[in-house]
Protein backbone atom coordinates (compact mmCIF):
# COMPACT_ATOMS: atom_id res chain seq x y z
CA UNK A 1 0.00 0.00 0.00
CA UNK A 2 1.30 3.18 -0.99
CA UNK A 3 1.43 6.27 1.94
CA UNK A 4 0.28 8.96 1.11
CA UNK A 5 3.61 11.92 1.05
CA UNK A 6 3.91 14.18 4.13
CA UNK A 7 3.29 17.82 2.75
CA UNK A 8 6.98 18.30 4.18
CA UNK A 9 10.57 17.77 5.75
CA UNK A 10 9.63 18.86 9.02
CA UNK A 11 7.04 20.03 10.50
CA UNK A 12 7.27 23.52 12.28
CA UNK A 13 4.11 22.77 15.16
CA UNK A 14 5.69 19.25 16.03
CA UNK A 15 9.05 21.12 16.49
CA UNK A 16 7.76 23.64 18.63
CA UNK A 17 5.90 21.52 20.67
CA UNK A 18 8.99 19.11 21.54
CA UNK A 19 10.95 22.58 21.84
CA UNK A 20 8.78 23.70 24.52
CA UNK A 21 8.73 19.78 26.24
CA UNK A 22 12.69 20.23 26.24
CA UNK A 23 12.46 23.58 27.95
CA UNK A 24 10.43 22.00 30.69
CA UNK A 25 11.98 18.69 31.22
CA UNK A 26 15.32 20.90 31.63
CA UNK A 27 13.20 22.31 35.10
CA UNK A 28 12.68 18.70 36.30
CA UNK A 29 16.19 17.55 36.12
CA UNK A 30 17.39 20.47 37.40
CA UNK A 31 14.83 20.33 40.51
CA UNK A 32 16.50 17.12 40.80
CA UNK A 33 19.91 18.31 41.28
CA UNK A 34 19.16 21.46 43.10
CA UNK A 35 16.35 21.67 44.86
CA UNK A 36 16.52 20.49 48.30
CA UNK A 37 14.76 17.36 49.72
CA UNK A 38 14.53 16.56 45.78
CA UNK A 39 16.49 13.06 46.92
CA UNK A 40 13.91 12.57 50.36
CA UNK A 41 10.89 13.74 49.46
CA UNK A 42 8.02 13.21 46.81
CA UNK A 43 7.02 16.59 45.50
CA UNK A 44 3.36 15.12 44.96
CA UNK A 45 2.77 13.93 48.40
CA UNK A 46 -0.21 15.44 49.40
CA UNK A 47 0.70 15.31 52.79
CA UNK A 48 3.97 17.26 52.60
CA UNK A 49 4.10 19.07 49.32
CA UNK A 50 2.82 22.77 48.54
CA UNK A 51 1.47 24.43 45.56
CA UNK A 52 4.61 25.96 44.23
CA UNK A 53 6.29 22.74 44.16
CA UNK A 54 3.75 20.29 43.14
CA UNK A 55 3.10 22.06 39.78
CA UNK A 56 6.84 22.36 39.65
CA UNK A 57 6.86 18.82 39.10
CA UNK A 58 3.76 18.41 37.95
CA UNK A 59 3.87 20.39 34.66
CA UNK A 60 7.13 18.38 33.63
CA UNK A 61 4.68 15.67 33.20
CA UNK A 62 4.05 16.53 29.77
CA UNK A 63 7.54 15.72 28.67
CA UNK A 64 8.48 12.08 28.16
CA UNK A 65 4.79 11.41 27.00
CA UNK A 66 4.30 14.29 24.13
CA UNK A 67 8.25 13.59 23.59
CA UNK A 68 7.69 9.84 22.90
CA UNK A 69 4.49 10.42 21.22
CA UNK A 70 6.13 13.03 18.57
CA UNK A 71 9.05 10.17 18.10
CA UNK A 72 6.45 8.00 16.77
CA UNK A 73 4.79 10.62 14.77
CA UNK A 74 8.33 11.24 12.84
CA UNK A 75 8.67 7.94 12.01
CA UNK A 76 5.51 7.78 10.01
CA UNK A 77 6.80 11.15 8.28
CA UNK A 78 9.65 8.96 7.24
CA UNK A 79 7.11 7.71 4.94
CA UNK A 80 7.62 8.50 1.13
CA UNK A 81 10.76 9.90 1.69
CA UNK A 82 12.23 6.43 2.53
CA UNK A 83 10.95 2.85 1.93
CA UNK A 84 9.38 0.25 4.52
CA UNK A 85 12.82 -1.95 4.48
CA UNK A 86 14.76 1.51 4.58
CA UNK A 87 12.33 2.67 7.76
CA UNK A 88 12.43 -0.20 9.44
CA UNK A 89 16.27 -0.85 9.03
CA UNK A 90 16.97 2.81 10.06
CA UNK A 91 14.44 2.17 13.21
CA UNK A 92 16.30 -1.52 14.43
CA UNK A 93 19.91 0.68 14.22
CA UNK A 94 18.82 3.67 15.93
CA UNK A 95 16.75 1.96 18.44
CA UNK A 96 19.75 0.15 19.60
CA UNK A 97 22.27 2.79 19.29
CA UNK A 98 19.55 4.39 21.45
CA UNK A 99 20.09 1.81 24.16
CA UNK A 100 23.91 2.01 24.04
CA UNK A 101 23.80 5.74 24.19
CA UNK A 102 21.02 5.24 27.65
CA UNK A 103 23.40 3.27 29.60
CA UNK A 104 27.05 5.10 28.33
CA UNK A 105 26.30 8.71 27.49
CA UNK A 106 23.54 9.30 29.37
CA UNK A 107 24.24 7.30 32.73
CA UNK A 108 27.58 9.05 32.64
CA UNK A 109 26.22 12.36 32.54
CA UNK A 110 23.74 11.46 35.33
CA UNK A 111 25.63 10.25 37.17
CA UNK A 112 29.67 11.63 36.78
CA UNK A 113 30.80 8.38 38.02
CA UNK A 114 33.71 6.53 35.14
CA UNK A 115 33.25 3.68 36.65
CA UNK A 116 29.80 3.18 35.44
CA UNK A 117 28.47 1.42 39.18
CA UNK A 118 24.83 2.02 37.67
CA UNK A 119 23.29 2.15 34.46
CA UNK A 120 19.96 4.44 34.39
CA UNK A 121 16.99 2.76 31.98
CA UNK A 122 15.11 5.77 31.16
CA UNK A 123 12.86 7.74 28.27
CA UNK A 124 15.98 7.04 25.74
CA UNK A 125 16.17 3.38 26.75
CA UNK A 126 12.23 3.24 26.63
CA UNK A 127 12.58 4.85 22.87
CA UNK A 128 15.12 2.31 21.67
CA UNK A 129 13.15 -0.65 22.40
CA UNK A 130 9.79 1.10 21.19
CA UNK A 131 12.01 2.25 17.66
CA UNK A 132 13.14 -1.33 17.94
CA UNK A 133 9.66 -3.04 18.08
CA UNK A 134 8.09 -0.63 15.62
CA UNK A 135 10.70 -1.79 13.13
CA UNK A 136 9.06 -5.07 13.10
CA UNK A 137 5.48 -3.19 12.86
CA UNK A 138 6.10 -0.67 10.12
CA UNK A 139 4.84 -2.85 7.30
CA UNK A 140 1.82 -3.00 8.41
CA UNK A 141 -0.86 -0.33 7.86
CA UNK A 142 -0.24 2.47 10.13
CA UNK A 143 -4.17 1.89 10.97
CA UNK A 144 -3.48 -1.20 12.46
CA UNK A 145 -0.25 0.32 14.45
CA UNK A 146 -2.60 2.75 15.76
CA UNK A 147 -4.97 0.12 16.82
CA UNK A 148 -2.22 -2.02 18.38
CA UNK A 149 -1.30 1.11 20.37
CA UNK A 150 -4.54 2.47 21.61
CA UNK A 151 -5.26 -0.93 22.80
CA UNK A 152 -1.47 -1.28 24.61
CA UNK A 153 -2.18 1.88 25.87
CA UNK A 154 -6.06 1.14 27.22
CA UNK A 155 -5.79 -2.38 28.45
CA UNK A 156 -2.16 -2.70 30.22
CA UNK A 157 -3.32 -1.22 33.44
CA UNK A 158 -5.49 -4.64 33.89
CA UNK A 159 -1.78 -5.47 34.85
CA UNK A 160 -2.15 -3.58 37.60
CA UNK A 161 -4.52 -5.64 39.34
CA UNK A 162 -2.34 -8.85 39.31
CA UNK A 163 0.79 -6.88 40.17
CA UNK A 164 -1.25 -5.74 43.40
CA UNK A 165 -1.60 -8.77 44.54
CA UNK A 166 -0.02 -10.04 48.24
CA UNK A 167 3.15 -11.14 47.20
CA UNK A 168 4.01 -10.65 43.77
CA UNK A 169 7.18 -10.93 42.63
CA UNK A 170 7.75 -9.27 39.10
CA UNK A 171 10.70 -11.27 37.19
CA UNK A 172 13.09 -9.18 35.24
CA UNK A 173 11.65 -9.35 31.91
CA UNK A 174 7.90 -8.24 33.47
CA UNK A 175 10.25 -5.59 35.47
CA UNK A 176 11.38 -4.43 31.81
CA UNK A 177 7.64 -4.52 30.81
CA UNK A 178 5.35 -2.91 32.90
CA UNK A 179 6.10 -2.96 36.84
CA UNK A 180 8.99 -0.30 38.19
CA UNK A 181 10.36 -1.85 41.71
CA UNK A 182 13.45 0.61 42.13
CA UNK A 183 15.55 -3.12 42.35
CA UNK A 184 19.49 -3.10 41.44
CA UNK A 185 19.78 -5.99 39.03
CA UNK A 186 23.45 -6.97 38.93
CA UNK A 187 24.87 -6.71 35.46
CA UNK A 188 28.30 -8.17 36.18
CA UNK A 189 30.59 -7.52 39.00
CA UNK A 190 30.36 -4.05 40.28
CA UNK A 191 27.77 -2.54 38.24
CA UNK A 192 24.02 -2.46 38.39
CA UNK A 193 21.01 -1.67 36.21
CA UNK A 194 17.94 0.13 37.77
CA UNK A 195 14.98 -0.21 35.09
CA UNK A 196 13.11 3.71 35.12
CA UNK A 197 11.17 3.45 32.26
CA UNK A 198 9.71 -0.14 31.87
CA UNK A 199 8.95 -0.34 28.20
CA UNK A 200 5.32 -1.26 27.21
CA UNK A 201 3.42 1.69 27.78
CA UNK A 202 5.68 3.47 25.92
CA UNK A 203 5.56 1.55 22.82
CA UNK A 204 1.89 2.16 22.83
CA UNK A 205 2.45 6.23 23.14
CA UNK A 206 4.66 6.03 20.18
CA UNK A 207 2.28 3.63 18.16
CA UNK A 208 -0.42 6.11 18.82
CA UNK A 209 1.88 8.89 17.47
CA UNK A 210 2.97 7.00 14.54
CA UNK A 211 -0.87 6.64 13.96
CA UNK A 212 -1.59 9.91 14.55
CA UNK A 213 1.25 11.21 11.56
CA UNK A 214 -1.22 10.11 8.89
CA UNK A 215 -3.14 13.66 10.07
CA UNK A 216 0.21 15.31 8.83
CA UNK A 217 -0.12 13.56 5.27
CA UNK A 218 -0.07 16.26 1.95
CA UNK A 219 -3.68 15.34 1.71
CA UNK A 220 -5.16 15.93 4.65
CA UNK A 221 -6.44 19.88 5.05
CA UNK A 222 -5.13 22.15 7.62
CA UNK A 223 -8.62 22.56 9.37
CA UNK A 224 -9.50 18.78 9.26
CA UNK A 225 -6.14 18.52 11.18
CA UNK A 226 -6.74 20.61 13.76
CA UNK A 227 -10.74 19.76 14.08
CA UNK A 228 -9.27 15.77 14.67
CA UNK A 229 -6.68 16.95 16.91
CA UNK A 230 -8.77 18.93 18.77
CA UNK A 231 -11.63 16.37 18.87
CA UNK A 232 -9.13 13.49 20.06
CA UNK A 233 -7.41 15.97 22.52
CA UNK A 234 -10.89 17.04 23.96
CA UNK A 235 -11.94 13.07 24.24
CA UNK A 236 -9.11 11.90 25.83
CA UNK A 237 -8.71 14.45 28.85
CA UNK A 238 -12.67 13.72 29.60
CA UNK A 239 -11.84 9.86 29.42
CA UNK A 240 -9.29 11.27 32.13
CA UNK A 241 -11.53 13.02 34.58
CA UNK A 242 -14.43 10.03 33.59
CA UNK A 243 -11.80 7.12 34.67
CA UNK A 244 -10.15 8.67 37.76
CA UNK A 245 -13.67 10.19 39.58
CA UNK A 246 -14.80 6.53 38.70
CA UNK A 247 -11.52 5.90 41.22
CA UNK A 248 -11.63 2.27 39.54
CA UNK A 249 -9.41 1.66 36.37
CA UNK A 250 -6.78 3.42 34.71
CA UNK A 251 -4.14 4.01 37.16
CA UNK A 252 -2.84 2.12 40.27
CA UNK A 253 -2.49 5.24 42.34
CA UNK A 254 -5.76 5.87 43.52
CA UNK A 255 -6.80 9.45 44.40
CA UNK A 256 -8.40 10.02 48.17
CA UNK A 257 -10.34 13.43 49.78
CA UNK A 258 -7.48 14.86 52.37
CA UNK A 259 -8.71 17.62 54.67
CA UNK A 260 -7.75 20.57 52.73
CA UNK A 261 -9.18 20.76 48.92
CA UNK A 262 -5.92 21.84 47.49
CA UNK A 263 -4.53 18.42 49.13
CA UNK A 264 -7.45 16.70 47.85
CA UNK A 265 -6.79 18.11 44.00
CA UNK A 266 -2.86 17.14 44.58
CA UNK A 267 -4.15 13.58 45.03
CA UNK A 268 -6.71 13.93 42.01
CA UNK A 269 -4.20 14.66 39.69
CA UNK A 270 -1.60 12.32 41.40
CA UNK A 271 -1.14 9.97 38.58
CA UNK A 272 1.83 7.33 37.10
CA UNK A 273 4.75 8.15 35.48
CA UNK A 274 6.33 4.88 35.73
CA UNK A 275 5.35 3.21 33.80
CA UNK A 276 2.78 5.90 32.23
CA UNK A 277 -0.78 5.01 33.72
CA UNK A 278 -3.74 5.09 31.09
CA UNK A 279 -4.81 8.50 33.11
CA UNK A 280 -1.19 9.55 33.14
CA UNK A 281 -1.25 9.29 29.02
CA UNK A 282 -4.57 10.92 28.73
CA UNK A 283 -3.96 13.64 31.08
CA UNK A 284 -0.66 14.76 28.99
CA UNK A 285 -1.50 13.47 25.64
CA UNK A 286 -4.67 14.75 25.35
CA UNK A 287 -3.32 18.36 26.41
CA UNK A 288 -0.51 18.10 24.16
CA UNK A 289 -3.07 17.26 20.95
CA UNK A 290 -4.60 20.50 21.80
CA UNK A 291 -1.30 22.25 21.57
CA UNK A 292 -0.04 20.47 18.45
CA UNK A 293 -3.09 22.20 16.75
CA UNK A 294 -3.23 25.41 18.26
CA UNK A 295 1.04 25.48 17.05
CA UNK A 296 -0.51 25.18 13.37
CA UNK A 297 -0.45 28.40 12.59
CA UNK A 298 1.60 30.23 15.34
CA UNK A 299 4.61 32.53 14.49
CA UNK A 300 6.59 34.47 17.04
CA UNK A 301 9.10 35.13 19.01
CA UNK A 302 8.45 32.54 21.12
CA UNK A 303 7.60 29.79 18.99
CA UNK A 304 10.89 30.55 17.16
CA UNK A 305 13.09 30.26 20.17
CA UNK A 306 10.94 26.50 20.76
CA UNK A 307 11.67 25.69 17.39
CA UNK A 308 15.33 25.43 17.94
CA UNK A 309 15.55 23.60 20.59
CA UNK A 310 12.95 21.09 19.49
CA UNK A 311 14.73 20.69 16.05
CA UNK A 312 18.04 19.21 17.61
CA UNK A 313 16.24 17.30 21.01
CA UNK A 314 18.83 14.68 21.27
CA UNK A 315 21.75 16.76 20.95
CA UNK A 316 20.17 19.30 23.87
CA UNK A 317 18.78 15.91 25.97
CA UNK A 318 22.40 14.64 26.00
CA UNK A 319 23.82 18.25 26.60
CA UNK A 320 21.99 19.05 29.41
CA UNK A 321 22.28 16.65 31.62
CA UNK A 322 26.09 17.65 31.73
CA UNK A 323 25.93 20.86 31.57
CA UNK A 324 23.13 20.63 35.06
CA UNK A 325 25.42 18.13 36.67
CA UNK A 326 28.28 20.53 35.99
CA UNK A 327 26.72 23.59 37.67
CA UNK A 328 25.91 20.93 40.71
CA UNK A 329 29.46 20.43 41.00
CA UNK A 330 30.58 23.94 41.06
CA UNK A 331 27.42 24.60 43.76
CA UNK A 332 28.72 21.75 45.57
CA UNK A 333 32.00 23.09 46.29
CA UNK A 334 30.82 26.75 46.66
CA UNK A 335 28.64 25.56 49.37
CA UNK A 336 31.35 24.21 51.79
CA UNK A 337 31.14 20.90 50.31
CA UNK A 338 35.02 18.51 50.38
CA UNK A 339 36.17 15.77 48.12
CA UNK A 340 35.23 13.45 51.13
CA UNK A 341 31.41 13.91 50.22
CA UNK A 342 31.31 13.47 46.52
CA UNK A 343 29.76 10.46 46.78
CA UNK A 344 26.97 9.97 49.31
CA UNK A 345 25.35 5.84 49.80
CA UNK A 346 21.77 7.68 49.45
CA UNK A 347 21.84 9.14 46.16
CA UNK A 348 23.35 7.76 42.72
CA UNK A 349 24.83 10.98 41.57
CA UNK A 350 28.25 12.17 42.58
CA UNK A 351 28.16 15.82 44.07
CA UNK A 352 25.13 15.80 45.05
CA UNK A 353 24.37 14.52 48.74
CA UNK A 354 21.26 14.06 50.11
CA UNK A 355 21.40 16.72 51.83
CA UNK A 356 22.22 19.01 49.30
CA UNK A 357 19.98 22.39 47.86
CA UNK A 358 18.34 25.47 47.31
CA UNK A 359 15.48 27.17 47.59
CA UNK A 360 12.84 26.47 44.64
CA UNK A 361 13.30 29.96 43.18
CA UNK A 362 17.01 29.00 43.08
CA UNK A 363 16.02 26.86 41.15
CA UNK A 364 13.94 28.12 38.69
CA UNK A 365 17.05 30.37 37.96
CA UNK A 366 19.21 27.51 37.07
CA UNK A 367 16.67 26.34 35.14
CA UNK A 368 16.58 29.93 33.07
CA UNK A 369 20.31 29.69 32.89
CA UNK A 370 20.55 26.14 31.88
CA UNK A 371 18.42 26.80 28.67
CA UNK A 372 19.82 30.02 27.71
CA UNK A 373 23.11 28.91 27.85
CA UNK A 374 22.44 25.91 24.91
CA UNK A 375 20.03 28.10 22.67
CA UNK A 376 23.10 29.29 20.81
CA UNK A 377 24.60 25.62 20.19
CA UNK A 378 21.55 24.41 19.49
CA UNK A 379 21.05 26.95 16.77
CA UNK A 380 24.31 26.22 15.49
CA UNK A 381 23.79 22.56 15.30
CA UNK A 382 20.42 22.87 13.92
CA UNK A 383 21.83 25.15 11.02
CA UNK A 384 24.52 22.62 10.90
CA UNK A 385 22.08 19.72 10.50
CA UNK A 386 20.09 21.68 8.23
CA UNK A 387 22.84 22.50 5.51
CA UNK A 388 24.57 18.85 5.76
CA UNK A 389 23.34 15.37 4.45
CA UNK A 390 25.66 13.07 6.37
CA UNK A 391 24.24 9.65 7.33
CA UNK A 392 25.10 10.07 11.18
CA UNK A 393 23.59 13.08 11.68
CA UNK A 394 19.90 11.51 11.89
CA UNK A 395 21.48 9.37 14.76
CA UNK A 396 21.71 12.39 16.85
Amino acid sequence: MVLPTPSRDRVYSIDVLRGIVMILMALDHVRDFFHTGAMTSDPLDPETTHTALYLTRWVTHFCAPIFVFLSGLSVFLMNGRKTKAEISKFLLTRGLWLIVVEVTIVSLGLSFNPLFSLFFLQVIWAIGVSFVLLSLLVFLPWGAILALGAAITLSHNILDFYEAQPGFQPGLLWEFAHKRTFALHEVFPGHRAIVLYPFLPWVGVMMMGYGCGRLFAADISSRMRQSVLVTVGLGMIGLFFLLRAVNVYGDPLRWEAWHTLSQTLFSFFNVQKYPPSLLYTCATIGPGLLALAALEHARNGFTAVCNVYGSVPFFYYVLHFYLIHGLTVIAFFASGYNASQIVDPQTPFLFRPADFGFSLPVVYLVWIGVVAALYFPCKRFAAYKRNRRKWWLSYV
